[in-house]
């Protein structure tokens, strides 16, 4: 089974504070031009996406220079649903994650700095979350300084909790890009 993990990508499409908006326009007609397209208009981290170390990390590397194995790998969802603030170390399994892509199920948390250093310490080959941001600029900067690729507005996180995935998110290929909107599913064993 192929599970959509991306929200879609309109002119309703949420995005952060002081982000540009989300434009789609319809550029060509069937009827008219003989071909349907639209043209877009969006920042680079609108909707599902994923941060590129130049994000944060002054001549880190860009969307177009990061490895493609760094958006392909197995799986693993927490759910940490039930707490408040920033995720806590104590709230999340102490290992398991070495060259895994971990997924936060959060209902709208942020990692805290000791999290993102743990998970860093600990191998993940990429961190994501269903929240608009996975932490504030110090968890950045922490994660995409070891070149953690960081996917954030996940979505359908809850149908993986405890289940063995595939994830595979691709960026566009954008020269010098900070971030790419992704198509991510998981592919459910």
């Amino acid at each position: 089974m192929i599970l959509d993990l991306s929200a879609p990508i309109s002119e309703n499409t949420p995005v952060y504070p002081d982000d540009p908006p989300v434009s789609v326009r319809l550029w060509a007609v069937i009827d008219r031009d003989g071909y349907y397209m639209n043209v877009l208009k969006m920042g680079e981290h609108s909707g599902t996406h994923v941060d590129a170390p130049a994000h944060f990390v002054p001549g880190g590397r860009t969307i177009d220079e990061m490895p493609l194995e760094k958006f392909i790998g197995e799986g693993i969802v927490l759910d940490v649903r039930d707490g408040e603030g920033p995720i806590r170390l104590d709230e999340i399994p102490d290992g398991g994650y070495f060259g895994r892509i971990v997924l936060f199920l959060t209902g709208g948390r942020e990692l805290s700095p000791e999290v993102a250093l743990f998970l860093v310490a600990e191998g993940v080959r990429a961190v994501g979350t269903d929240s608009m941001s996975i932490g504030d600029d110090a968890v950045h900067r922490i994660l995409l300084s070891e070149e953690v690729p960081v996917f954030e507005n996940l979505t359908n996180l809850e149908a993986l909790v405890g289940k063995d995935f595939t994830f595979v998110a691709f960026p566009l290929k954008i020269e010098g890009g900070s971030g790419s909107p992704v198509r991510a599913v998981a592919f459910v064993e």
